[in-house]
């Protein structure tokens, strides 16, 4: 089954991989004309039900290919107000070619006429809530017509995800809906036809910009980066990047011995220093009731370094902490075998995942299975790190293939770490991982010109914003 939401991200994600909406209309007017042709003989009356966005330019389509049926076309709305371009143009088709089409400016005005078979086509699955004018009073209508009655998608007025209705919906005898299975129509009481489309399983597959719609509008909180001793570029580009993501505020816990040289990269930054010069146990719950009192999402590995007592303090922290982390670099001994309440996600290389327990593999995406099963295994979000990275929370699996040859660089990791914990605080943690490494490969590719070398971790920290927010489809 797929939700409201993430059927949008697909759909987008399919025209950024070369299908356009306008071809999934042409598809999808073509599959209610099927179903229109098991439901009714030829000759027999129909009438389109319409609203402004997609889901009625569905519909205009469909009548086209309906020609052996006496069509109708009512849209709900003045014609210049439908809120797409392809439905526009479809609408167009049919009022050049003098279909019989009516527009219906107001609710007092909805009359529908005697017909065999009425197509739902009002409101697709992106729209919840109680029914507006004049959709509630067409619903009413409809529903007291001796007419059977086909629903696109949904039926209007049912919310695609929950299939519950907050007041009067279209009592549809059949669906079709498109792509998969919405949650809402699993009790639906007639009969539910899911339409292939076309949409390539790479839509689902790969993270693209679709998947943007899920973090876009919803960022915020702090990030929390326990970080540096031996190392101090580490922790500082991880926490700028968690701060171009959109967190709110960004500290460093770093030993004193680097607490000032941390702080010398970026005054936006704010560094506590605890005593010593590296991670150890006596820190640790001074570390988590930081963490907890504040719900940070806590970012935990870079530059720590790789001693003993340190690797014995990052087991200790996550041991103990019942938040959200982001665990990556020198923390990520810690996890084999750790016994946690935190929710984390692991950001390994191809090194590093083989010393977890996962694969060794070149190619990752050769190896989606293993990844998956470790993910499965250690009960949290693996995002192995490659030239193409993979992304498992032991049930889903998604790659990202956003990135280039040049982002090899250090620090490029950092960065990826301080995206991810940029996003977790307000996104769940499988798709923060998915957001994020395409994020960060994103924002290396706005900058990389495979003629030149010398691609640098801090220079992406200026494309960050971008690449979340921005147009560029790079």
């Amino acid at each position: 089954m797929i939700t409201a939401d993430r059927m949008a991200a697909v759909d987008e994600n399919a025209e950024h991989l070369g299908v356009p909406r306008k071809q999934l209309m042409e598809s999808s007017g073509n599959a209610i004309a099927r179903r229109v042709r098991e439901m009714a003989s030829p000759g027999a009356r129909v009438c389109i039900v319409a609203g402004r966005g997609n889901n009625g330019g569905d519909a205009f389509v469909a009548a086209r290919f309906l020609d052996e049926y006496d069509v109708s076309v009512l849209l709900l709305g003045r014609a210049e107000t439908i809120g797409t371009d392809i439905a526009r143009e479809n609408w167009d088709a049919l009022h050049r070619a003098e279909y019989d089409t009516t527009e219906v400016k107001d609710s007092g005005a909805f009359e529908l006429p005697d017909c065999d078979l009425v197509i739902d086509a009002m409101l697709g699955t992106g729209v919840t809530g109680a029914l507006r004018e004049p959709a509630a009073t067409a619903a009413r209508a409809i529903n007291d017509a001796d007419a059977a009655v086909l629903a696109v998608d949904v039926p209007s007025g049912v919310n695609a995800d929950s299939g519950e209705a907050e007041g009067v919906a279209v009592e549809a005898d059949a669906v079709v809906t498109f792509h998969d299975m919405k949650p809402g129509l699993a009790d639906h009481d007639g009969d539910v036809t899911v339409a292939d489309i076309g949409i390539p399983a790479a839509a689902e597959r790969f993270v693209g910009p679709g998947d943007l719609r899920s973090v876009r509008g919803d960022v915020g909180g702090r990030v929390f980066v326990i970080g540096g001793g031996p190392f101090t570029g580490a922790p500082a580009l991880a926490a700028q990047s968690a701060l171009r993501a959109g967190a709110d505020l960004s500290f460093v816990a770093a030993p004193n011995t680097v607490a000032g040289e941390i702080q010398g990269y970026a005054e936006d930054l704010i560094v506590q220093p605890y005593d010593g010069d590296r991670l150890a146990p006596e820190q640790v719950d001074g570390l988590v009731e930081t963490a907890e009192s504040y719900d940070d999402t806590v970012i935990i590995g870079p530059g720590l370094g790789n001693a003993d007592e340190t690797i014995d303090a990052a087991t200790d922290f996550l041991e103990s902490f019942e938040g959200r982390a982001v665990v990556d670099a020198d923390a990520l001994p810690a996890i084999p075998g750790l016994d946690t309440d935190a929710t984390l996600v692991c950001t390994p290389n191809r090194k590093e995942l083989a010393e977890m327990g996962g694969p060794e593999a070149d190619d990752l995406r050769e190896v989606t299975d293993e990844i998956e099963a470790l993910a499965d295994d250690i009960g949290h979000v693996v995002l192995a790190k490659g030239a193409t990275d993979v992304i498992s929370d032991g049930d889903r699996t998604r790659v990202v293939r956003t990135g280039n040859t040049g982002m090899k660089v250090g620090g490029t990791g950092d960065l990826l770490a301080g995206i991810v914990a940029g996003l977790f605080g307000t996104t769940e943690a499988f798709d923060a991982a998915c957001v994020g490494s395409f994020v960060n490969g994103r924002a290396g590719d706005l900058l990389y010109d495979e003629r030149y070398e010398g691609l640098l971790a801090s220079d992406m920290l200026e494309t960050i914003p971008t690449a979340m927010w921005g147009e560029d489809d790079a």
